[in-house]
């Protein structure tokens, strides 16, 4: 029996980072991601098709998410052909926009930080933080300017901001 495949993560809201800065640190990455969700009952709630480039590698797969508590999801995630990508594509759900983004990800204290860089924010991003437990202490680095945790707030997911972008003012630290 395989173990069940858990995403435990928390979500914050972020400043602008300084790229230059990101890419200084230590595991950097960053990949250009095409997220789009897929009405189709026949594969399920909560899927979606991705395609993430990074560089000269193109990578698409389908997952399937699904909430146990805001800070933890089961999530099953295949790669699928280029091929595959395009005909799921005609499934998508009308109600949600595609969603574009780079992700800046690198290690931190023992931690993986993802920073999606959304092509509708001009001033905020998000920062994502992977834990090998809900109980696991996230810290973040210094050069993050955190506005506010929004592990709870549905209206930060991927899913929502597919269906509406969410903007609200934010304090401006001093």
């Amino acid at each position: 029996m395989s173990a069940v495949p858990y995403e435990i993560e928390r979500k914050y809201l972020i400043a602008m980072p300084d790229i230059n800065i990101l890419k200084k640190q230590k595991g950097y990455s960053d990949v250009e991601i095409t997220q789009i969700y897929i009405s189709d009952s026949s594969l399920g709630g909560g899927a979606r098709i991705r395609r993430s480039v990074q560089g000269e590698k193109t990578v698409c797969t389908k997952t399937f998410k699904r909430d146990i508590t805001s800070l933890k999801r089961i999530e099953i995630e295949e790669e699928i052909t280029a091929e595959e990508f395009e005909r799921l594509k005609e499934l998508r759900d009308k109600s949600c926009l595609p969603i574009h983004k780079h992700r800046h990800s690198f290690e931190y204290r023992n931690q993986l930080i993802e920073i999606d860089i959304y092509d509708f924010w001009q001033d905020r991003a998000t920062a994502e933080v992977e834990l090998k437990s809900e109980k696991q202490i996230v810290e973040l680095p210094e050069f993050i300017n955190l506005i506010k945790e929004v592990t709870d707030d549905r209206r930060y997911r991927n899913y929502s901001l597919a269906k509406t972008i969410f903007t609200e003012e934010i304090e401006k630290a001093d």
